[in-house]
């Protein structure tokens, strides 16, 4: 499973949002409180907000 964290674009580079990729499934949390649910984003639904992300 891959992962990453992203900045949230603060000077401090404090970590906000963590993403683990399967080959089925997008796993995205809240790295700052992960006691919190994630969630869990299939394949079909992830490529349709690439799409749509990309148009804009």
């Amino acid at each position: 499973m891959a992962g990453s964290k992203s900045s949230n674009g603060r000077a401090q580079g404090d970590d906000c949002l963590e993403v683990a990729v399967t080959e089925q499934t997008a796993y995205v949390r809240d790295s700052k409180n992960i006691s919190r649910p994630g969630l869990a984003i299939g394949r079909d639904r992830r490529a349709r907000f690439v799409r749509y992300a990309g148009n804009g």
